[in-house]
């Protein structure tokens, strides 16, 4: 056993400095502090070397049988947990023949090329002034969504198209041949085939038969709303850079001065201390702004992945997380507030991995996607919920935001809560066609082809996000994954059913965090979703839930919120939270840090406030 042991030690410390040093170069280059593209590349190689080494594999396998015939003990227990941890990351991420190691070289070499142009490509578009100006993709999402005028939306919608056919022309095409010949090379169909059965331990057959399910249960919603949009607006509403916009109408507008940027970072840390979320000593570190060359879209990595360590030492957290906030422009407050709750769970997911290894709390596979973005979008999930609002989306005159203004976003935004969702299946609808099409006809022109059938079939129309403009798609850890966000909506519709039917509220309710933590959190990957939901709920994974929000009337979801806020008027709000996060954590932007709460959350927060207000002096804080 004492072998088992030095070989499951050593497999612990030699991964944390293998992970951490691909995780810091990872973040400096995604936010172009650095340019060392060949020094990142190098260190995600010796990383994927790591995971998919044959002869730990064999290791390990013999050391579990060594331990299989050991005698019964606590100790013994532990040790074949772990180590069945680390059997589970390496069949996941095996590569097992020296063709497939070259091909793993290779793409990791071309995708990391493709990465450092796209750092260099400047897209633009009209803004609410009328000026042509440098524009992000969170830039050009909100303009889209924001602006009154449709020539400026149209200009941004043009640019994300012009994206789309830069990705065609840069080597995409030869990724998603690369990324074929590699799951071929191990005895897959192809690389969507590939992705699903390792990161969800499902085959694209069973995947599908949700996905169809769920397409099938919302598709007269979905046309409903199409059509009541055309009927209200006329036959132009339904153009892809108007679609937003009219979906929308001037709610969110109306809106933003009651989610402002700047009381964005106070507003998550109220709100997670309230719901008795704990991070356990993690370091964490927040890049909130647009900068130039900075990744273009929100992500949550721990270069130190929690864990207890061979002498029960708890080994906390390092965790980077990033949103991509433009303070002055409209809508911008919204979007880094939802970002905030959607990484920040993402973050007190990692840092309450409470297993004997670093490999029970990585992002990565056997880490179920579904499974990891079910705590986040369970977090950013409370934005949208009236008692929610009602308490922290406040005006700088200390008003609550209006009754009617809750009513009309339930009025605008209900009735495309089907739309919504399928706009997360349309992208595995396309990756899946994408990946099994005929090389031959793998051309700039027959993918865009097959990208506006995919969104008229699932969709009724064009997408205002084309589908080669999504981040994802290009890097090979998100690529044919993006399924894992409706799975893990439909099992976020389940855990708020659930804690709804148990405690009848979910604001600020102090019970939350320290169950999330308890069922979902602390096994880490030791346990699989299903089994997670289970744990908690006592219901194995179920769409039901999903599928019936988004078939409410507007009346009905109405009535739901106007109970939720009647109730929470006369809710005695527990103060039994904790009074910090505990965290020791950073808000930069890029290399200046500008705040922190080494005295206190509440000083980092107004530091924050009052940085925004000193380098943005138009916008409402």
């Amino acid at each position: 056993m004492e072998n088992a042991r030095q070989f499951f030690e050593q497999l612990n410390r030699d991964y944390l400095a293998v992970h951490k040093h691909k995780e810091d170069l990872f973040w400096s280059t995604y936010m172009a502090t650095s340019d060392d593209h060949a020094g990142f590349a190098q260190a995600e190689q010796a990383y994927k070397d790591f995971i998919s080494a044959p002869d730990r594999l064999a290791e390990t396998r013999a050391h579990l049988a060594s331990l299989d015939a050991a005698p019964e003990s606590a100790d013994r227990d532990a040790l074949r947990h772990g180590l069945q941890g680390w059997l589970a990351l390496f069949e996941s991420n095996i590569v097992d023949n020296e063709t497939a190691r070259t091909l793993m070289r290779e793409l990791i070499e071309t995708e990391s090329a493709l990465f450092a142009k796209r750092q260099q490509l400047t897209l633009q578009h009209i803004n609410e002034q009328g000026e042509r100006e440098d524009a992000s993709l969170s830039m050009l999402a909100t303009n889209l969504s924001m602006n009154p005028q449709e020539a400026s939306r149209r200009s941004s919608f043009e640019s994300l198209r012009s994206l789309e056919t830069w990705v065609l022309e840069n080597g995409y095409l030869d990724i998603v041949r690369l990324r074929n010949r590699f799951a071929r090379s191990l005895g897959f169909r192809d690389y969507f085939d590939y992705k699903v059965r390792k990161n969800e331990q499902m085959s694209p057959e069973t995947l599908f038969g949700i996905l169809d399910d769920f397409e099938t249960r919302t598709r007269a919603a979905n046309t409903r709303a199409l059509q009541g949009l055309r009927t209200a607006h006329g036959e132009d509403a339904a153009q892809p850079w108007n679609l937003r916009f009219h979906m929308n109408g001037d709610v969110l507008r109306r809106m933003d001065p009651y989610v402002t940027f700047g009381k964005g970072l106070r507003r998550w840390v109220e709100s997670f201390r309230r719901l008795g979320i704990q991070y356990r000593g993690a370091t964490m570190q927040l890049d909130l702004l647009e900068r130039k060359g900075k990744y273009q879209n929100g992500f949550c990595h721990g270069p130190i992945p929690s864990y207890f360590d061979e002498r029960g030492n708890w080994i906390a957290a390092q965790i980077n997380f990033t949103a991509e906030a433009k303070p002055d422009q409209v809508g911008s407050g919204w979007r880094a507030l939802n970002t905030l709750f959607h990484e920040g769970g993402h973050a007190a997911h990692f840092a309450n991995v409470t297993q004997n290894s670093p490999c029970f709390s990585q992002e990565f596979a056997p880490t179920s996607m579904a499974y990891a973005e079910t705590q986040s979008m369970f977090c950013d999930s409370l934005l949208e919920d009236a008692d929610w609002l009602k308490r922290y989306a406040v005006n700088e005159t200390g008003e609550a935001i209006p009754d009617e203004l809750i009513r009309a976003r339930i009025e605008t935004s209900q009735p495309f809560a089907a739309y919504n969702e399928r706009s997360i299946a349309v992208v595995s609808y396309f990756e899946s066609a994408l990946y099994g099409m005929d090389e031959r006809e793998l051309t700039p022109a027959g993918v865009l082809a097959l990208a506006r059938a995919t969104e008229q079939r699932v969709l009724g129309v064009e997408s205002p996000r084309p589908m080669l403009s999504i981040p994802h798609l290009l890097n090979q850890e998100s690529a044919a994954a993006y399924h894992g966000y409706l799975l893990a909506h439909m099992a976020v519709y389940q855990t708020r059913a659930y804690f709804l039917e148990r405690f009848g509220y979910l604001t600020d309710n102090p019970a939350i965090g320290p169950l999330l933590s308890q069922h979902y959190w602390g096994p880490g990957n030791s346990i699989n979703h299903n089994a997670t939901l289970l744990s908690l709920t006592g219901e194995g994974f179920s769409a039901r839930y999903l599928a019936e929000k988004c078939n409410l009337t507007v009346d009905a979801a109405w009535q739901s919120a106007q109970a939720s806020i009647a109730a929470a008027k006369q809710r005695d709000y527990s103060a039994d939270y904790p009074a910090q996060l505990d965290a020791i954590i950073r808000i930069v932007h890029g290399d200046q840090v500008l705040a922190d709460n080494s005295v206190s959350e509440t000083a980092m927060c107004a530091d924050f406030e009052q940085w925004v207000a000193s380098n943005y002096p138009a916008t409402i804080h």
